[in-house]
């Protein structure tokens, strides 16, 4: 396997997507789609294939491409479109014309409702597709029972009907039917019935959910338990069908879909091809910026080299802000719907391409990636300079019992865990957080200056204001107050506290910056209530031990050292205390733990 290889196979994304299998020769050999990318094409790599088909399969693989989605029926969808396209030599499955199911509302006079694998461009409304035909039928079911309607294919035109054409059928005398072909039923009631039918197959049950739960209760009423509970059943299965997907949509034709994700040195961006209604391709790249060029400057720049390099000739682009391209090309900023779908999926792409190029960096180039994330940190944060050096500090205490302190330091975004430093809080009395952190904070910095070692460009206070207001106390009397950054970071909504600014910053919740404070922050807490725990069950130990009469400090000491714990010391024989601390204090610490052998005597 390729080095290149085997890097894409580290980044690849655990997201629903389609994986696009490229030989020697850059043709696309085999289409698949995956609940997880990750797992299911390295699968490929890992697992010893029986099948001789899949072994020669893989050796020819010399690149992957992959295109990630919301859900995996639509990596189902998209996989169908993608093999139709382009025929893949290893793909046999979905090679054939078979289509998914859609459901139709036909463009006539009182509209009929079917499921349909053929979408005809005549102005009927198409729904769907959907990948199970069981899924179609229950929704048909379920709006027959719900609403009366015609399953003829009579041309019921007014001048027909005027006339006494037609005559109602046997559906009529069901109650399937209200006998639109007579002019037993209106038009304008015939159409509500449809309009209510269109917010169902669409998802919004909302509008018609009392005219379920009526039905539901007319049936329980009557004591017909059995139709109730069929009306039942066809709702919880369509609760679990998905209505709509982004990758097909009949309404959307011969489109360009492109958008664009940047940082402070790359912009990374995404192009989807619909033709047809379907996603047939996609492409992805990084573009480096060279005199800090707008988002809007290297999209229209990307979007004129893609349109050439692949022959474009789509009147229509969508894309996420307003670009300059001319007046020949139409452009349209979705704002809703399924069109503003298909751009947020175009830039859930660059976002996916841009991660794994930095996982890419980080394997190959680790001093890039470490730049790149301190420089980031630097401008997130509002720094002077890049933060290599981080020190972060949070205190640990039950009701104040046994209060400790810890402090933690990364150097170019990693632990530097030698560095880390446990404190006992020793001039406070009671659980005083602020008091220990000012304690704590003063200690450290006291003895980096006294050491002339270096400080660090950044400091981190677990909590909020006041105990970032006690920190900063210490730092005056040191003297190092403006040549330090300093920020604390509150729990509950991960605030970011600057000294003297009341308002806090809240970083993007996706952000690498937070994450590595969120980090540092965790790091800090567990590295605090070990040592915590460790002396409160210290302390616990020989408070035990310290109960026993005229036993000392140094007998204590002793005792532990050789068995360890209370527990071993109480399970002790005589014989074994005497070998260790002598016959009159293991008399004591004997008949301390066993009072009812000397009572026997």
């Amino acid at each position: 396997m390729s080095a290149s290889l085997e890097l894409q196979l580290q980044t690849l994304p655990n997201q629903p997507g389609v994986y696009q299998y490229f030989d020697k020769e850059d043709v696309i050999i085999y289409v698949g789609k995956a609940k997880n990318l990750k797992k299911r094409v390295n699968s490929y790599f890992t697992k010893t294939h029986e099948n001789g088909k899949t072994r020669v399969l893989v050796k020819k693989i010399v690149r992957i491409k992959h295109i990630v989605v919301n859900t995996e029926t639509d990596a189902l969808l998209l996989e169908n479109n993608l093999i139709k396209k382009y025929k893949p030599k290893y793909n046999v499955l979905l090679k054939d014309d078979k289509s998914y199911p859609w459901l139709c509302i036909k463009k006539e006079r009182f509209p009929r409702i079917f499921m349909t694998r053929r979408v005809i461009k005549d102005g009927s409304e198409y729904f769907g597709p959907y990948t199970s035909v069981r899924t179609v039928r229950v929704l048909l079911d379920l709006i027959k029972e719900l609403y009366p309607l015609r399953t003829c294919m009579y041309d019921l035109s007014a001048q027909n009907i005027n006339d006494g054409k037609y005559k109602v059928c046997l559906e009529y005398h069901l109650k399937n039917c209200k006998g639109a072909c007579e002019g037993l039923e209106t038009e304008a009631n015939y159409n509500e019935s449809i309009k209510e039918i269109r917010n169902i197959v669409k998802g919004n049950f909302k509008e018609s959910l009392e005219k379920f739960q009526a039905m539901m209760l007319s049936f329980a009423e009557k004591m017909e338990f059995e139709e109730a509970q069929k009306i039942k059943e066809k709702l919880d299965l369509l609760g679990n069908y998905q209505s709509k997907s982004t990758i097909v949509n009949p309404a959307i034709n011969n489109v360009d879909v492109f958008s664009i994700i940047s940082d402070e040195t790359h912009g990374y961006a995404n192009f989807l091809k619909i033709s047809n209604g379907s996603i047939i391709q996609s492409h992805t790249t990084e573009i480096k910026k060279k005199l800090d060029e707008t988002d809007k400057e290297l999209l229209e720049l990307f979007i004129v080299e893609i349109r050439q390099r692949f022959n474009s000739q789509s009147p229509e682009i969508y894309v996420p802000f307003k670009v300059d391209l001319g007046e020949n090309i139409k452009v349209t900023i979705p704002k809703l719907g399924d069109k503003k779908r298909i751009v947020e999926l175009s830039e859930r792409n660059g976002k996916y391409y841009r991660m794994e190029q930095f996982k890419q960096i980080k394997i190959v180039d680790p001093d890039r990636h470490v730049k790149r994330i301190m420089a980031q940190m630097k401008k997130d944060l509002r720094l002077k300079e890049e933060p290599r050096h981080i020190e972060c500090f949070d205190n640990s205490n039950i009701q104040g019992t046994n209060p400790v302190a810890a402090c933690v330091v990364f150097r170019d975004g990693k632990p530097s865990k030698k560095e880390y430093r446990h404190y006992n809080i020793k001039t406070v009395e009671g659980p005083d957080d602020f008091a220990s952190m000012e304690e704590v904070v003063y200690r450290r910095y006291k003895r980096l200056l006294e050491e002339d070692e270096s400080l660090p460009q950044l400091i981190i206070i677990d909590g909020g204001k006041g105990q970032l207001s006690s920190a900063l106390k210490s730092l005056d009397i040191l003297g190092l107050r403006g040549k330090i950054a300093i920020i604390g970071i509150a729990k509950r909504l991960e605030e970011i506290y600057y000294p003297d600014d009341p308002i806090p910053l809240y970083l993007d919740k996706k952000s690498e910056t937070l994450k590595i404070t969120q980090y540092l922050r965790n790091e800090a807490h567990r590295f605090g209530i070990t040592f915590h725990r460790n002396k409160r069950s210290k302390s616990a130990i020989q408070s035990e031990l310290e109960q026993i009469p005229d036993v000392g400090a140094q007998t204590i000491t002793t005792l532990l050292r050789k068995f360890k714990s209370a527990k071993r010391v109480k399970e002790a024989s005589l014989d074994d205390l005497k070998e260790v601390i002598g016959n009159a204090r293991a008399l004591k610490v004997f008949e301390y733990y066993h009072p009812e052998k000397e009572n026997e005597k």
